[in-house]
Parts: structure tokens; C-alpha cells; sequence
């Protein structure tokens, strides 16, 4: 299954011709929801935990959630990459500071994690599949 279509594959027969017939199903409110949440909850995620907690509102609806929906099972990996591509990033800019530039990389970080979780939330609840530039796909 492409995870880049509008839906999810769901494969059945035509009556009487034997032949597989492919229909895409539109992701349920239920999981334009959970979708949304598996992006916007990093922001929660990072407010609460000093900044390093954007991980946690993804891991958790990947592990519980992931297994009873590709759509959300997506979304929880895409933001989930992105979470530990900041985290990389930020360990990165906290040994900059010493040259003064970690901590305007570190303001950047901040900025483009909440814009894009923002946008990623927005795309995930219109039932469209979004990827965040600029990540490493380290969780398959």
C-alpha cells in the first residue's frame, strides 16, 4: 500500500469476473483526528516536558492506536521522524552554544517544530497525507 494515496487500498472481487477490484476508503473522523493529535500533541508534548517531550503523544498513538489504522499509523511515524530529526538537531546546536550560534539554531528549531506540527496537524485532519521536509526516516 503506497501510504501517499488519499485512503487506504481495500482489495475485494468483482462478482463474476475473478479479477481484484481497488477501492480507496477516506480516513474516518475518528482518525483525521488521531492524525491531527499525532502532530499537534508534540507541541503539548513540548511545552510540558521543557522541550523534550514532542516524542511521547506520537510513540503513544503509534503503539496503541498504529496497529487498527494505516492512516494514523502515518501520521505517528511522520511526526514521530521529525520529533527525533529536532532531537538530533538540538543536541547539534546545544554544543554550538559555545560559539554563540547554537542558540540561534536552537530558536530556529523551535520555530519550524511548531509551524510544521502545525501544518502537518491541519493536513492530517483534511484527510491528506503530509511529510515533513528536511527528516530522517529513521522509525519505518
Amino acid at each position: 500500500m503506497d501510504p501517499m494515496n488519499q485512503g487506504q487500498s481495500v482489495g475485494s472481487y468483482v462478482a463474476g469476473t475473478g479479477g481484484p477490484l481497488t477501492a480507496t476508503v477516506a480516513p474516518t473522523s475518528d482518525e483525521k483526528t488521531m492524525g491531527m493529535l499525532a502532530h499537534l500533541g508534540t507541541i503539548a508534548g513540548i511545552v510540558v516536558g521543557a522541550g523534550f517531550l514532542g516524542w511521547a503523544v506520537p510513540l503513544f498513538l503509534l503503539l496503541t492506536k498504529g496497529k487498527d489504522s494505516a492512516y494514523i499509523r502515518y501520521h505517528a511515524v511522520e511526526s514521530l521522524n521529525f520529533q527525533i530529526t529536532l532531537m538530533i538537531a538540538a543536541a547539534g546546536s546545544a554544543i554550538l552554544i559555545c560559539l554563540g550560534i547554537g542558540i540561534l539554531m536552537l530558536l530556529a528549531i523551535a520555530g519550524a517544530s511548531i509551524v510544521f506540527a502545525i501544518i502537518a496537524g491541519l493536513k492530517a485532519n483534511e484527510g491528506e497525507y503530509y511529510r515533513y521536509p528536511f527528516t530522517l526516516r529513521l522509525v519505518k
